[in-house]
């Protein structure tokens, strides 16, 4: 399993369709540059709608987390500015 998710106390009573459908996106292969990285993570959230999955905003933070580990570090600040200017 991966480290960020390993004894992580936001996964502790989350709802199974949430559990499950982050579990998955933390095994699937993430693209390794912004450019892909933002239509890759709104196709997934897209995704999660179509199963009336909606996430709380430390949810989302989580995934972005997710997206971004593989990210090198300047891509990474870029994920995390845009998701400032989202509020989330």
């Amino acid at each position: 399993m991966d480290d960020l998710l390993l004894n992580n106390p936001q996964l502790l009573g989350m709802d199974p369709a949430k559990l499950q459908f982050i579990m998955e996106f933390a095994q699937k292969g993430k693209p390794q540059s912004m450019k892909d990285a933002m239509p890759f993570l709104i196709a997934n959230m897209n995704l999660a709608k179509k199963q009336n999955i909606n996430f709380s905003n430390s949810e989302v933070h989580l995934i972005a987390d997710l997206l971004c580990r593989d990210l090198p570090e300047e891509e990474q600040n870029k994920v995390k500015k845009i998701m400032a200017m989202l509020g989330r």
